[in-house]
């Protein structure tokens, strides 16, 4: 009777949250993402563990999903981050949306045994204040939270905010006629524009400027509104000052610090997946070439004072996960862009030492080597409207002599794609999760022998194995003095003396199927155990009779 009902209710947790994927027509706002992660942790509270982590200035939860069974800071965890850059909506949703489709399958065997052996820690939304302006009277494109900045260092904070021109509620664009303008409408879509190419004896026709007034009167259009600190530009790796949306100093925000306090107690975490603009998985990061130089002239390999690049062996692993995301995902190839200063993906790899997996998810071929330009061919293609603004003239009191227009592409919809392709997206990077976790590093003895010899002795000989793919630490880790490494235990039992070996020693990381052979002499009889391993591998013992 117990198992019946057990059963029932399973069937209606799954069933409600496919009646609430049916339900939700677009991306969640903050209140909606709040009830997504109660009702999970209301409905499997033997697995979920829902914890604000902390608020931010505007009072918006960072929230933090603990799911698992058992012991959850004990077992090899993955952490995914959601909401890396506040005009990724989709990250948001990638993140919540494998918490859930991985808890309505947890009655599978595969799920119920991946999460008593492996723990998840979810941040949906790393960057709720700016995700809220999707959802805001004005829409724009917003990637800081509530702090107020002098973005242009003028002395005054947010005198120079967005303006809407037209009165759609959204921010687009100006092209303002100019014979010393760089742009120029695209010969192939007039609802884009382009740089002018010179090679191609084109010249400009526009100056392009964000949809707006030049409230200051310093030159500059909608640098200084009400946008604060950006996440995914205030950490420690990379960071540079002064750059807007930076902060005064790297962790400068109540998210960023929150996240890392967390984080850098969390010893188990062997990889991060991140949802945001950077991206590692579609096109993998290439190796360190260089030679080891001063700290100042540029790339360093693991080995150096510097590391600007990744390792070999880890960039090696990178490349066999890229080829899984791929099989998997199968969005063609992705645009390329260059990683940001202070991002979180670079720093979960270089000052965290792990290994750090980004992706934003989803992306359009860039077919027409412009990513305006490629978007409206797809859109166009999949039968998407409603994506732009057809430019129309305007009175601008800042070109009063001017031919003036706004129109052009929608805010958001560059990286964000229709919702009704999400589930899909959801459904695709959970098996790829689930996939990732498969390759993780996991402890195990292997070989064990024992040899008598004469006057009591017993030499005992075995191997510490990583049958994961994945290292147990990479090579930026394992420079580092917070990490734990590997620790091997041998537990002699009374009148047992350890005569050759270490009681207690740590071991050197282990490469994707690597292994150590170690051995001991031990005088005395009876039984004793050997532990191997840390919280990140796992941990293996074994009994041993003298």
């Amino acid at each position: 009777m117990n198992r019946i009902i057990f059963l029932y209710l399973g069937i209606l947790s799954v069933c409600s949250i496919t009646a609430q994927a049916q339900v939700q027509t677009d991306y969640s706002n903050k209140q909606q993402l709040a009830q997504r992660v109660k009702a999970l942790a209301a409905r499997y509270p033997q697995l979920v563990k829902a914890t604000s982590l902390t608020k931010t200035l505007s009072g918006s939860d960072i929230w933090m999903l603990s799911i698992g069974s058992g012991a959850l800071e004990q077992k090899p965890a993955v952490a995914i981050v959601g909401g890396v850059a506040g005009d990724h909506l989709l990250g948001v949703e990638l993140a919540v949306g494998f918490a859930e489709k991985l808890l309505a399958n947890a009655s599978q065997d595969s799920i119920r045994q991946l999460l008593n052996q492996q723990t998840f820690y979810v941040f949906p939304n790393m960057s709720p204040d700016a995700t809220e302006q999707y959802f805001a009277k004005l829409q724009y494109e917003r990637t800081g939270n509530a702090r107020p900045l002098d973005y242009d260092r003028d002395g005054r904070k947010g005198e120079d905010g967005y303006d809407d021109l037209d009165g759609d509620g959204k921010i687009t664009w100006l092209r303002v006629e100019d014979p010393t303008g760089t742009y120029l409408p695209n010969p192939k879509d007039p609802r884009s524009m382009v740089l002018a190419d010179p090679a191609k004896n084109q010249r400009g026709q526009y100056r392009l400027l964000s949809e707006g007034v030049d409230n200051d009167k310093d030159g500059l259009f909608n640098e200084d509104g009400d946008e604060g600190v950006a996440f995914n530009k205030n950490n420690t790796y990379n960071y540079k000052n002064f750059l807007p949306g930076a902060g005064e100093h790297a962790v400068s925000e109540l998210e960023n610090r929150a996240l890392y306090d967390f984080l850098y107690d969390a010893f188990n975490v062997y990889a991060v997946v991140s949802f945001g603009p950077e991206n590692n998985l579609s096109t993998p990061q290439q190796a360190g070439r260089g030679v080891e130089a001063a700290p100042s002239s540029g790339s360093r390999r693991p080995g150096g004072r510097m590391i600007n690049s990744w390792s070999e062996a880890d960039a090696n692993v990178n490349a066999s996960v890229s080829s899984i995301y791929n099989k998997l995902i199968q969005l063609g190839e992705a645009p390329k862009q260059k990683a940001g200063n202070g991002n979180f993906a670079d720093w979960a790899y270089y000052h965290y030492g792990r290994l750090s997996f980004s992706t934003p998810g989803w992306w359009v071929p860039d077919t027409e080597k412009d990513p305006v330009a490629s978007y409206f061919t797809w859109a166009d293609a999949q039968g998407i409207s409603g994506n732009h603004t057809p430019w129309k003239a305007i009175s601008h009191p800042d070109f009063p002599n001017k031919n003036v227009e706004v129109g052009g592409i929608h805010p958001f919809v560059l990286h964000n794609p229709p919702y009704k392709m999400v589930d899909s997206l959801v459904s695709k990077h959970t098996d790829f999760v689930i996939k990732l976790t498969g390759m993780a590093p996991m402890i195990d003895i292997v070989d064990v022998n024992t040899e008598k010899l004469d006057g009591g002795l017993t030499r005992i000989s075995l191997k510490v194995i990583n049958k994961g793919a994945f290292p147990t630490l990479t090579q930026v880790g394992e420079r580092s003095y917070f990490l734990k490494h590997v620790v091997v235990e041998l537990k002699a039992g009374n009148g047992q003396k350890v005569l050759s070996g270490k009681s207690r020693q740590t071991i050197g990381a282990l490469e994707g199927h690597g292994y150590t052979e170690l051995n001991w002499l031990i005088q005395g009889s009876g039984k004793l155990s050997i532990e191997a391993g840390n919280a990140s591998s796992g941990k293996k013992s074994v009994n041993v009779s003298l």
